[in-house]
């Protein structure tokens, strides 16, 4: 009798890798789905700097930062889980989650959190990618090779987070100036064009990136036409008016 040609095996050892698939993306599910309530969470107390006075900032903030501190947990949570696993096999089932993590620290960091940045309760301090993993606890950027098949955060979740705080600080200035602090609309409008210079020297080949940075032009034009408005208005002195966009650029017109 012929032996088969197929060995009854083979299917079995494929049942069993598909099953251990679906039990690892199910766990993972569930660990995203934890950070994505602590991030919604966060992200619906940050919402509240647009119709809170600078001055109730040292309120607010530590609200906020309870928020953060449970992303952590979850991304501490995540960092074991999938770091067990190849990271390009299942990083994007997390990737923007995570990416939004960052985007609310590194506002939070910016508005002057007293636990995240070196100028508490001043606004505009921005943190580097060095600084988001140590607050995070992850590793970031690692290089290609064994050591970078774990979990860690990338350069461009990175960027993508800190295009995110670009969109709310546009946003911010607009209402900073409702709220009567035409000052705060001078500063996020300087910010958010040195941002901008920034990002016009990276070389991105990454192509989200690239279609997202492009947002930033026209958050800077939003901004600069707040201040330029305000210093027609003789609202804010003339050389703030300036410095924040009284004259506008050849890029944002």
């Amino acid at each position: 009798m012929a032996p088969p040609m197929i060995d009854p095996a083979l299917f079995d050892q494929l049942r069993a890798s598909i099953e251990e698939d679906t039990a690892v993306r199910k766990e993972l599910e569930q660990i995203v789905d934890e950070l994505n309530q602590d991030v919604s969470f966060t992200q619906g107390i940050l919402s509240k700097i647009h119709s809170t006075p600078r001055s109730k900032y040292p309120t607010l903030l530590p609200q906020i930062e309870q928020g953060i501190q449970k992303e952590i947990s979850s991304i501490a949570r995540l960092s074991s889980f999938a770091s067990k696993y190849p990271y390009y096999k299942y990083n994007h089932r997390y990737a923007r989650t995570l990416q939004d993590a960052i985007s609310t620290l590194l506002l939070t960091a910016w508005l002057g959190s007293p636990s995240f940045s070196p100028t508490p309760n001043v606004p505009g301090h921005l943190l580097t990618l060095e600084d988001v993993g140590r607050v995070l606890q992850a590793p970031v950027n690692l290089k290609s090779g064994r050591d970078d098949d774990v979990f860690h955060v990338t350069i461009e979740d990175y960027l993508l987070g800190l295009i995110s705080v670009v969109d709310d600080l546009s946003r911010l200035a607009m209402n900073s100036v409702t709220l009567g602090d035409a000052a705060l609309a001078v500063q996020i409008s300087s910010f958010i064009k040195d941002l901008h210079a920034g990002f016009q020297i990276l070389n991105l080949k990454n192509d989200i990136l690239r279609k997202r940075v492009d947002s930033i032009k026209y958050a800077v034009k939003k901004a600069e036409d707040i201040v330029y408005d305000l210093s027609l208005r003789n609202l804010i002195p003339k050389k703030e008016g300036e410095a924040g966009g009284a004259e506008r650029t050849e890029e944002t017109a």
